[in-house]
């Protein structure tokens, strides 16, 4: 649909490209003209970081904030401990509540570095849904809230009925998350005036619930909205690469690596992330997005640059651009690559060059790391090898030793 916004919330989301679509454009769109609109994203506690994928709707909190209104991360030490099914194919495992709120404390890291917290109109506030959702009374909570809910409308929604279409078991306690995310809402509108639930297009269901809700038991209006699902031009996942998810948290995944996966951009992806993942004017995203052949490099050092100086900081940003450089133009080493540090026990045997590949993460497994050698893609300071088996002593490790796997990724191997 066509639709002009009033506000400069609504204008930097339809401009930059982070709406995939909303429950009301109009209403919500009057509600942040008028004043201030608190709004909130949800994250359950299943890793101890937050990964790229989650950086689409952290961005879309730090433009709301930016534009004037109320961001809210909610963290779901209540939910997490039922698991969202939606779009899954199997049942979540389930975690200890000391799990989850160990990794609520290693998620919290991420948030300050794009939210300002604090108790002003603007400023953002975290909380956890376990604040409401532990002490429920379950009889209670069937006779206030579960009569609101149909079966009939729950199991057609795609999330749901995508699962039961495949004949994949969905227990009756997955069944119920939705009704706890809808329960938030209601919550987070009754207790701290919450109008605006935002999360990947995945979660429109659970959010339409929760309006529902909020709607029959308080009689209030409040909104939705979602961004879509986003794919990298190749088809991919974003967030996926070779080694697994890319984390946020540092000690999970270096300033470096995170700097790289960036660099490493398809080109055709470049203007759209730029976009949606810095704060360039959008005028600039389409330039630097339109260059073409060795141009489109150094768009992409850009949004490198940009992204990991929002998480990481400016100078973590440009350590990581310097190794780069003398990685890639000078075949150097550079000071910043992910390094893997062996005791002397560790090579007082010898070590095989398959076990270093496994070991610094340039490959997952053993038969991975083998493949990868005797099919010429590795490099032993600088230098191509292609016997799996070759054996590392310790005086081979006087100086730190470079593998490269192909042209874009690379580790040290030092002693001590």
């Amino acid at each position: 649909m066509t639709y002009h916004p009033k506000s400069e919330f609504m204008a930097v989301m339809m401009e930059r490209g982070f709406l995939s679509d909303c429950t009301d454009y109009q209403g919500l769109d009057e509600a942040l003209s008028k004043g201030v609109v608190p709004a909130y994203i949800g994250y359950d506690a299943t890793a101890k970081s937050l990964h790229v994928g989650h950086l689409l709707n952290i961005m879309m909190l730090r433009w709301l904030q930016k534009s004037g209104h109320k961001p809210i991360t909610l963290m779901g030490g209540g939910t997490t401990k039922v698991g969202d099914p939606s779009f899954r194919a199997d049942e979540r495992p389930l975690l200890t509540p000391a799990q989850i709120d160990e990794n609520i404390e290693g998620m919290n890291k991420v948030f300050s570095r794009y939210l300002d917290y604090g108790s002003g109109a603007t400023d953002a506030v975290m909380l956890n849904n376990a604040e409401w959702l532990d002490n429920l009374n379950y009889l209670e909570f069937l006779r206030d809230i579960g009569r609101h809910f149909s079966v009939n409308r729950m199991l057609s929604f795609e999330s749901v009925k995508s699962r039961l279409d495949r004949e994949q078991s969905l227990s009756f306690l997955e069944f119920n998350y939705m009704i706890l995310q809808a329960y938030d809402f209601l919550e987070l509108n009754r207790r701290y005036g919450c109008l605006l639930q935002m999360g990947g297009s995945d979660q429109w269901g659970n959010i339409v619930n929760g309006i529902d809700l909020t709607r029959r038991v308080l009689d209030n209006e409040i909104y939705g909205l979602t961004s879509p699902l986003l794919t990298t031009s190749d088809g991919k996942k974003m967030g996926k690469s070779q080694g697994g998810a890319i984390w946020l948290n540092a000690e999970m995944l270096s300033p470096y690596e995170f700097w790289q996966f960036w660099r490493n951009t398809t080109d055709a992806d470049v203007g759209r992330f730029l976009k949606l993942y810095t704060e360039l004017p959008v005028e600039e995203c389409e330039r630097l997005g339109a260059l073409e052949g060795s141009q489109i490099n150094e768009a992409k050092i850009v949004l490198a640059n940009e992204v990991t100086t929002l998480l990481h900081g400016a100078e973590a940003a440009a350590d990581a651009e310097k190794t780069a450089r003398e990685v890639f133009e000078k075949g150097g080493v550079g000071d910043d690559l992910p390094t893997l540090s062996l005791d002397a026990a560790e090579v007082a045997e010898g070590i095989s060059l398959a076990q270093l590949v496994v070991r610094s993460g340039l490959a997952k497994t053993g038969k991975d790391g083998k493949r990868l050698i005797s099919e010429g893609g590795l490099k032993v300071n600088d230098e191509t090898c292609t016997d799996a088996g070759r054996m590392f002593a310790a005086a081979d490790f006087a100086e730190a030793i470079k593998l490269s796997a192909g042209k874009k990724r690379h580790a040290l191997v030092k002693l001590g």
